[in-house]
């Protein structure tokens, strides 16, 4: 009887064992599937909040000081670019990197870089009323955002109206 004692005992710690390490296993898992949501979730956030920085540039109208701003700003950040149109320059200038804008927004090519290793324009040029991209601080400029095919912003547009 000692021996069936002993053995029922054994028996069941082997299966209290079983059931423990199938309950962290199943935990395990159920954690794993979680953190890889919570990580989306994060990507996803921090996407947004990058993002946000340019919304208050999305169609609206801005002085430019505000312009000029923007442009000490951004001006030197990688794969992005600047291009402010005022009224002795129709063409406009670039700034930081000239993007290719003269696509269709469906093409794959809208919004990226021309030239990566190029940098182009000089914020002094807007501070000399002599100069055909002098930015008139009081000016009211119409602003837009260029964004590439996979939905991130690549640039901005500056026009004086």
């Amino acid at each position: 009887m000692n021996n069936a004692s002993s053995a029922l005992k054994v028996a069941a710690g082997i299966f209290l064992t079983i059931a423990l390490i199938t309950i962290v296993v199943l935990l395990f898992i159920s954690a794993q599937e979680a953190t890889k949501t919570a990580q989306n979730n994060f990507a996803d956030i921090q996407t947004e909040l990058s993002q946000a920085a340019f919304t208050v540039y999305d169609g609206t109208t801005i002085s430019g000081s505000q312009v000029t701003n923007a442009l000490r700003k951004y001006a030197d950040k990688d794969q992005f670019g600047i291009q402010v149109i005022t009224g002795k320059n129709k063409g406009g200038q670039w700034y930081g990197n000239q993007l290719n804008i003269s696509q269709d927004l469906n093409n794959a090519d809208y919004g990226s870089v021309i030239a990566p290793d190029d940098k182009v324009g000089s914020i002094n040029q807007t501070m000399s009323e002599k100069d055909n991209q002098y930015v008139n601080p009081s000016g009211k400029f119409k602003a837009v955002i260029v964004k590439d095919r996979s939905n991130v912003v690549r640039g901005l547009i500056f026009q004086q109206s």
